[in-house]
This record gives C-alpha cells, structure tokens and sequence, in this order.
C-alpha cells in the first residue's frame, strides 16, 4: 500500500469557531440543506459524532457518487482540528483502500481563518495518485466551504 498526501489551504472571512460548528459539528443537518443539489441527507450510522462513530453522506439521484462512509477519527473542538477517513465509497473506486483527511481551522488577523486541508490516499497496491487526479476533489471541498462561508456572512447570528 501506498500513501501520496496532497494539502490546500482555504482563506475565509468567517470566524474559525463559527466555521468549524458549520463545517464539522453540525454539518450533518448544515449540508443537506445548504446543498440539497447534491446531498440526500447525511446519517450516522454508528456512534455519536465522536471519535471512532461512522456517518454516510448520501447523494442525490442522478450525482456521480451513490454514497460515502466516513469515520471519524478525532474532534477537538477546543484546537478546531477534525480528523476523518473515507472507509467505503465511489470514490475509492478500485485504486483506493481509504482517504484520511485532516481539516484545521486557525484564526487570522482579520477576525477570519484559514482552513488547512491535508488529504492521505491510502493505494492498493503500488497505485500512485497525482495532483492532477484529485482537482476535483479539492475544488468540491473549497466549494463546499464557500456555500458554507456565504451562508454564515449572510446569517451572522448563525453559529455566533
């Protein structure tokens, strides 16, 4: 098994603590209803939200992707870091055995943050991935946290 580990980094104007509740804590009920084009409905299917839980994102009909399992590794709601792995999946197609992906959010002079993305695609077999094969992996996920960015500046109570 392989490892190819990619990172990106999101700049936001929106507060680290209010984007981290939208984004992680409460995204289960956040991401279906800010992307209902695209997100069935979100569940767990195992645990509480904690560490070592299990929750499926589910797509709607007609989306490249049927569903996703992710289980989640670490929350720390103190230092704003989500650790989390994609177990089962479309994505993982044949060449994947799992994606780990740690999401960090710091605060920045401005009273926004920077999201720090790192991504860890675990192959099977000698299988390397290249950057150019998770462009729209990475662009889905800044996107996702710009719908979320445009939702909480236009909802300041929101997460306050």
């Amino acid at each position: 098994m392989g490892v190819s580990t990619f990172t990106h980094d999101h700049s936001s104007p929106v507060a680290p603590s209010r984007m981290f509740k939208a984004l992680i804590t409460d995204s289960r009920t956040l991401l279906p209803k800010l992307l209902p084009q695209f997100v069935k409905d979100v569940n767990l299917i195992q645990g509480d939200g904690a560490a070592g839980s299990i929750e499926q994102i589910n797509f709607v009909e007609g989306s490249p992707f049927k569903y996703i399992k992710h289980r989640i590794d670490l929350v720390d709601n103190n230092n704003l870091v989500c650790k989390y792995t994609m177990i089962e999946g479309d994505p993982l197609g044949d060449k994947l055995e799992s994606i780990a992906y740690e999401v960090k959010l710091e605060a920045t002079s401005d009273g926004g943050c920077l999201c720090k993305m790192t991504s860890k695609y675990n192959t099977i077999g000698e299988y390397e991935v290249k950057e150019e094969e998770i462009k729209e992996g990475r662009e889905s996920s800044i996107g996702i946290c710009k719908v979320v960015e445009a939702y909480l500046l236009e909802n300041p109570q929101v997460y306050a």
